[in-house]
C-alpha cells in the first residue's frame, strides 16, 4: 500500500510540473507535454519526456566514448586540453542559460546538446573529412557527424534498439551545426517523424541544405554550440604555444573580450538581449520568434571565427600528424571490409556492430557496417587497431 502511496505521489509531482511549464514558459516554447516518440512506450514514469532522453543520452555508451575524443587538437599529452566530452557539457551549461533567460524547455536544450556530437568519429572533423572520402569511395553517402549522431541514438544503441528519443530532441541534434554562421535563427516547424526521415534524406542527397530546427530550443543549441568553442578554443591555443593573446584581432577584443569568460559573457548576455522570443502569458507568435545576435557582436564573432581557422585549426601545427591518420583511416576500412566480405568479421578480436540485433546486419552493406563501427571509435581505440594492423601511427607530445 505504501508502494502504491508513494507512486500516486510521484505522478502528482509530474502532474504538477507539466501544469507549471504553461504558466512559465514562453507560448513558443515547447512543453514536455508535446514531446513525440516514434514509438509508443507503456511505461510512461514520473521524469518528464525531454529530462528522460538527457538521461538515456548520458547512459548511451556512444556518450561514454566522448571522454577520448578530439575536440580540436588531437595527440596532446596535456590534460588541460578541451576533448569532446567537456565541449558538450560547455554546451548544455550555456544552451541551459539563454533557455532559463528567455523561457524555454531547459531540459530539451540539455538533451539537444549532450547528443549533438555523439556522432563524431576519431580525430574530430579532419577524421570526418577522411571517413567521408571512403564513404563515398564505397557507395555510400558522405559521412556527416549529426546523421551520425541520429543514427548511433536511433538504430545502434541498446544492440540496435535504440533510445527512442523524442522527435523534437533529434531534429536539434540533426539540426545543430555550430559552423554555419548565423546571426540569427528561426524553426521551421516539422510535423512528423515522417516530415524528420525526409528531413534527413534530403541532408544526406544535398550536404550542403542549411538546415534549421524545428523548436527554438534547437536553435538555442546551435547557436550555444559556437558560443561555447570560440573562445575555448583559443586559450587551448594560447597555452600550446600556437597564438599569443595580444594575436587576437583588436575589433574583437573591443567588441567581445580577450578571454574566454569575457568571449562566453559577452556572446550569452547579447544573445539574450536581441532574441525575440515571447513572453510567458502573452499570444503565441512562433512565427516571428528567433534566436539571434546584435548586429555589431554578429560581425565581430564572424571575424573571429575567420581569425580561428587561419590561425588555430588549418596551421601547420593543428594538421601536423593528418596524413598519417588519415592513411590509417584507408588501411583501417580496407582492413576491416575485406574481412567482412570475407568470413563476416569473425576473424576480427573486435566486435565490428556484432552486438546488434540480426535485422542491422541483414540489411546494412558491409561498408555501412564498417563506417558506423569506425565513427563509433575513440581516438586510442583507433590508434590501437591500426597499430595492430602495421600503420604507422603518430606520437603524443
Amino acid at each position: 500500500m505504501l508502494e502504491k502511496l508513494d507512486h500516486n505521489k510521484e505522478f502528482a509531482i509530474l502532474s504538477h510540473l507539466l501544469d507549471d511549464e504553461k504558466r512559465r514558459l514562453s507560448p513558443s516554447a515547447v512543453l514536455s507535454s508535446e514531446a513525440r516518440r516514434r514509438r509508443t512506450e507503456e511505461k510512461v514514469g514520473y521524469r518528464q519526456p525531454f529530462a528522460q532522453d538527457a538521461d538515456r543520452i548520458l547512459h548511451s555508451r556512444a556518450y561514454t566514448r566522448y571522454i577520448d575524443k578530439t575536440q580540436v587538437f588531437c595527440l596532446i599529452s596535456n590534460d588541460h586540453i578541451t576533448h569532446r566530452v567537456l565541449h558538450v557539457q560547455l554546451v548544455s551549461r550555456i544552451a541551459r542559460t539563454i533557455a532559463r533567460f528567455l523561457h524555454l524547455n531547459e531540459d530539451l536544450v540539455e538533451a539537444i546538446a549532450l547528443g549533438h556530437d555523439i556522432g563524431h568519429p576519431p580525430f574530430g572533423h579532419a577524421g570526418e573529412h577522411f571517413l567521408s572520402n571512403l564513404c563515398i569511395a564505397h557507395g555510400l553517402p558522405r559521412f556527416q557527424h549529426n546523421i551520425q549522431s541520429v543514427r548511433a541514438l536511433e538504430r545502434l544503441e541498446r544492440k540496435g534498439r535504440g533510445w527512442n528519443l523524442s522527435l523534437q530532441t533529434l531534429d536539434g541534434i540533426l539540426c545543430h551545426d555550430g559552423e554555419v554562421h548565423s546571426a540569427r535563427i528561426g524553426a521551421e516547424p516539422l510535423p512528423d517523424f515522417s516530415a524528420f526521415d525526409r528531413k534527413i534524406a534530403g541532408k544526406s542527397a544535398h550536404p550542403e541544405t542549411n538546415l534549421r530546427p524545428m523548436t527554438l530550443e534547437g536553435c538555442v543549441v546551435r547557436l550555444a554550440d559556437t558560443v561555447a568553442y570560440i573562445g575555448r578554443d583559443i586559450e587551448d591555443a594560447i597555452t600550446l604555444g600556437l597564438i599569443k593573446r595580444s594575436d587576437i584581432p583588436a575589433v574583437c577584443v573591443q567588441m567581445l573580450g580577450g578571454s574566454n569568460g569575457s568571449i562566453v559573457y559577452t556572446l550569452v548576455t547579447d544573445l539574450i538581449r536581441h532574441s525575440r522570443v515571447s513572453f510567458p502569458g502573452s499570444p503565441p507568435e512562433k512565427e516571428n520568434d528567433y534566436i539571434g545576435f546584435s548586429e555589431p557582436v554578429s560581425q565581430a564573432l564572424h571575424e573571429l571565427k575567420q581569425f580561428n581557422y587561419q590561425r588555430i585549426y588549418l596551421t601547420s601545427a593543428a594538421q601536423r600528424y593528418m596524413p598519417v591518420i588519415d592513411q590509417c583511416y584507408r588501411r583501417l576500412f580496407a582492413f576491416y571490409l575485406e574481412n567482412l566480405r570475407d568470413n563476416n568479421g569473425s576473424g576480427l578480436n573486435v566486435d565490428l556492430m556484432s552486438d546488434l540485433e540480426d535485422n542491422y546486419v541483414r540489411k546494412q552493406p558491409a561498408a555501412a557496417r564498417v563506417r558506423d563501427f569506425i565513427a563509433g571509435m575513440t581516438d586510442d581505440f583507433f590508434l590501437q587497431q591500426a597499430k595492430a594492423i602495421g600503420c604507422d601511427i603518430p606520437p603524443k607530445h
